[in-house]
């Protein structure tokens, strides 16, 4: 393997060919240079199998060859590179051993491993925007003869012709596995495996490759937890399916591919092509606001979005990550469309939303370690876990704050925090909204920098903000004009120059005060706009006519149903715990309701059978009765509903996310049921306690012979629990936390006037049917029942009017009890179908 000799700057150094030597500002990189028009990680140089080749990592300035400035190219002897500027960059010269023969496909002849050490190559569809020199080559290549040796790639990777399209490019493998007839390779991350995969996301035993006597090849799920791919799609779990020449499967962070009897294997370290193609969201009405934005961005690059309100950002935003999917165009991860194959790729995405993603009253070390428990499979240990979080905790610099609350950290610890735990599952893209909202200038620095420094580290980050003091650290800028459109996209330093204004106020001025200006037209126009998005634009959206329809299945979940909620459960009695007002309030709000009843009257008013009037002869009606049950039951209503108006409301943006991950809707659902109905019931028990217990009551009841005192209470416990049914509906109905307590002092207004203790219900046409819809008419029915109302309190000035639901029957009861049950049930039902508009669309369709 020949040695190349480069000199810069006076020095020298002699290139050994078995290790790649990066080029940039970074202290720690091989060959360091002091220019502010070098990037920090600008090119690498390697040696390929063939020959020795340079790669621009997306600089900011480029790399430039012969005055033109390049994406990748063979060099040798002779050739002389210039880094920043085609002029008077800094320049590279090299000499030494000859180039070697014309390169073959880049994976035929590298060796096993050689991606984990140099930076993965780069297609050239999929070239930074800067590079149009390069794009030109690109798009002449296909009109020149095809050589011989591009033919095996060709075979590998159809152009962009279905599935198998390329996935990596012309990246290296990071390995290779020799496949032999009729063998069975298991991957999985213990150590037993054949395939041995160190990533938390994979099961100890995830999948199997079958090779058959035939020559033919599948892949077999064993029971995966966070499933097994083909082309973007789950396997059944359990199943297989059989593998074509272009097909590629994921597992985790690593894909493979078969080509011949050798299996190829890719691992997503980070280092991943990411672009958007005419995006365009439309809104009902026809109104577009999303225009036709297109964009790539480098690998390892912090990228930030810009705007005035109104331009779109979060839009564009939730079309980036698959939230809400554009109505055209395509996003692109490593040439693999998003929307297509969300099910696997949603694991390699970061999201911190503008909202803390964790609960604030548990600590840091504490909601990490639930965030794990949710979205790593069930056979990771304890151990497993704590190792990752600790070090996450370290590199985020947050081992010092573990064990405090979040809530008492500062606006830029939490958002650290929020970061850190999406970093728990090695996402290569993050995207953040709004880090450094309401941060101070300090903390807005710190946050950025942090952003610098997770790009660095290898991973690509888009961040979009308000704030324009620390964007000098970005590598590439999009500003968003108002209506949605692209206004500039390119390097930050050059962005004020483009639009003739000396601070961002002056620019954003403009955009208001020229809303109706063609900014879209003049970016397009622009000599910017043919450096750095010109190809992307010029690419049209081939993925989507080609893409397969989504095989019906649902995505995999981490965690079996079971043990999610469990986790749920566990992790919301702690905040419960951790929250001591909310303690406190708990039990004394059903103490003074329950205390209030005892204000009546108790010589006329006993739970029995009415007095007989020494005069008439007749039975005095016990109003005090049904008054006892109108202040227990609405007592109930308000103290369940109050439980749960605000539950899922003020956990819409941690569900959003956690759904996105693989969180079961019905388990986190079933979670709240179980710990506030819990509660509820707790709380309803008391009332009743409080409110009957005092007062003579009957001896025998209809259902608990001789536990009268429980049988008025069951019905009491039974309303809170349907009560707090309905706070949750209303909970998911909101859209902020202000709209919950008009609506929850609606929902008690309404219970007491629907009890049946104010005026008669039964025989009044169309009153009394819809009263079959409030919690509150069932359950004061079966209280009713047991003290038999009919009798001791009969509605109406007619004394022999009775309703039938309050007949003093088993029977009578049974009904009462299980329409008050039922109507929680339906309940049930609704939240259930409201939570799915607060989850992504693209995992609704």
């Amino acid at each position: 393997m020949p040695e190349l000799v480069l000199e810069t700057n006076g020095r020298t150094w002699t290139l050994d060919p078995s290790r790649p030597y990066t080029l940039g500002r970074d202290p720690q990189g091989d060959i360091v240079f002091d220019d502010a028009r070098v990037s920090w990680r600008h090119a690498t140089v390697s040696f390929d199998g063939r020959s020795w080749v340079v790669e621009d990592h997306g600089s900011t300035n480029g790399t430039f060859l012969r005055g033109q400035r390049i994406q990748r190219t063979e060099i040798g002897p002779g050739t002389a590179l210039h880094l920043g500027n085609a002029t008077d960059g800094p320049r590279l010269d090299l000499a030494g051993a000859a180039v070697g023969r014309p390169q073959q496909a880049p994976y035929a002849a590298a060796p096993a491993g050689w991606a984990q050490q140099a930076a993965p190559q780069q297609a050239p569809a999929q070239q930074a925007p800067a590079q149009q020199p390069g794009r030109q080559e690109a798009q002449q290549a296909p009109q020149q003869p095809q050589s011989a040796q591009h033919a095996p790639q060709q075979a590998a990777f159809p152009q962009q012709a279905g599935p198998g399209a390329p996935a990596h490019g012309d990246r290296s493998p990071t390995t290779f596995h020799q496949f032999a007839l009729g063998r069975v390779m298991r991957i999985g991350r213990a150590l037993e495996n054949e395939l041995v995969v160190s990533d938390l996301q994979v099961s100890r035993y995830h999948a199997e490759f079958h090779s058959t006597p035939d020559g033919r090849f599948e892949i077999r799920d064993l029971g995966s937890h966070n499933g097994t791919y083909v082309n973007g799609h789950p396997v059944p779990k359990g199943g297989s399916v059989q593998l074509g020449p272009a097909d590629i499967v994921g597992v985790g962070h690593s894909t493979f591919r078969i080509v011949g009897d050798r299996l190829e294997e890719f691992v997503d370290t980070g280092e991943v092509s990411f672009s958007a193609r005419h995006l365009t969201v439309t809104v009902d009405g026809g109104k577009q606001i999303l225009k036709d934005v297109s964009f790539g961005v480098p690998e390892k690059s912090l990228i930030a979005v810009i705007g005035p309100s109104g331009s779109g950002k979060s839009t564009l935003l939730k079309a980036l990550t698959g939230y809400r999917p554009a109505n055209q165009g395509e996003v692109l991860y490593d040439n693999r469309n998003l929307y297509k194959q969300f099910a696997e790729l949603r694991q390699r995405i970061g999201l911190v939303p503008q909202d803390d993603i964790l609960h604030k009253e548990l600590t840091v070390k504490k909601a990490l370690k639930y965030a794990a428990k949710l979205r790593f499979p069930a056979d990771t240990t304890a151990q497993e876990r704590d190792a990752r979080i600790e070090e996450v905790l370290r590199e985020l610099k947050l081992d010092v704050h573990k064990d405090k609350k979040v809530t008492s950290l500062s606006g830029g610890q939490r958002k650290r925090v929020s970061v850190a735990l999406e970093l728990l599952t090695k996402p290569s893209l993050i995207f953040l909204d709004e880090p450094t909202s309401g941060l101070d200038p300090g903390m807005d620095r710190d946050v950025m920098q942090l952003l610098r420094g997770l790009a660095d580290d290898g991973r690509t980050v888009l961040v979009v903000t308000h704030s324009v003091a620390e964007l000098a650290l970005c590598d590439k800028l999009l500003v968003m004009a108002p209506g949605g459109a692209v206004a500039y996209f390119g390097p930050p330093e050059e962005a004020l120059n483009f639009f003739g204004y000396d601070s961002w106020a002056d620019v954003f001025s403009a955009f208001e005060n020229y809303r109706d200006y063609d900014w879209a037209g003049r970016w397009k126009g622009s000599q910017h706009y043919q450096m750095y998005a010109a190809d992307f634009d010029a690419v049209a959206p081939q993925q989507a006519a080609y893409m397969p329809p989504p095989v019906a299945i649902k995505p995999p979940k981490p965690q079996a149903w079971g043990s999610q909620l469990l986790t749920l459960i566990r992790r919301y009695v702690s905040v419960i715990v951790s929250d001591k007002g909310f303690l406190a309030l708990t039990v004394i709000l059903p103490a003074v309701l329950g205390s209030v009843s005892l204000l009546m009257n108790h010589d006329r008013g006993l739970l029995v059978n009415p007095a007989v009037d020494p005069r008439t002869g007749l039975h005095v009606p016990n109003g005090t009765a049904t008054t006892v049950l109108l202040i227990l039951s609405v007592g109930a209503c308000f103290a369940g509903a109050a439980n749960s108006v605000r539950e899922l409301i003020k956990e819409r943006v941690i569900y959003e996310r956690e759904r996105a991950t693989g969180l079961s809707r019905s388990a986190y659902l079933m979670s709240k049921v179980v710990v506030l109905g819990a509660v509820t019931v707790l709380q309803g028990l008391m009332v009743g306690m409080i409110g009957f217990s005092p007062r003579k009551i009957p001896d025998q009841g209809v259902i608990l012979g001789s536990s009268t005192l429980f049988e008025l209470c069951l019905p009491i416990m039974a309303l809170g629990f349907t009560s707090m049914m309905v706070g949750l509906v209303i909970s998911s109905l909101v859209k902020t936390a202000e709209k919950t307590m008009p609506l929850l002092v609606m929902f008690a207004i309404i219970q007491v006037v629907f009890t049946g203790c104010l005026f008669t219900l039964h025989g009044t046409l169309g009153v009394n049917e819809f009263s079959y819809l409030m919690p509150s008419r069932w359950a004061v029915a079966a209280a009713g029942t047991t003290l038999d109302l009919n009798n001791i309190a009969p509605n109406g000035d007619d004394p022999g009017s009775t309703d039938p639901l309050w007949n003093h029957t088993a029977g009578a009861w049974g009904l009462d009890m299980i329409a008050l049950l039922a109507l929680g049930a339906v309940c049930g039902f609704f939240v259930a179908r409201f939570l799915r508009r607060h989850e992504p669309e693209v995992m609704r369709k």
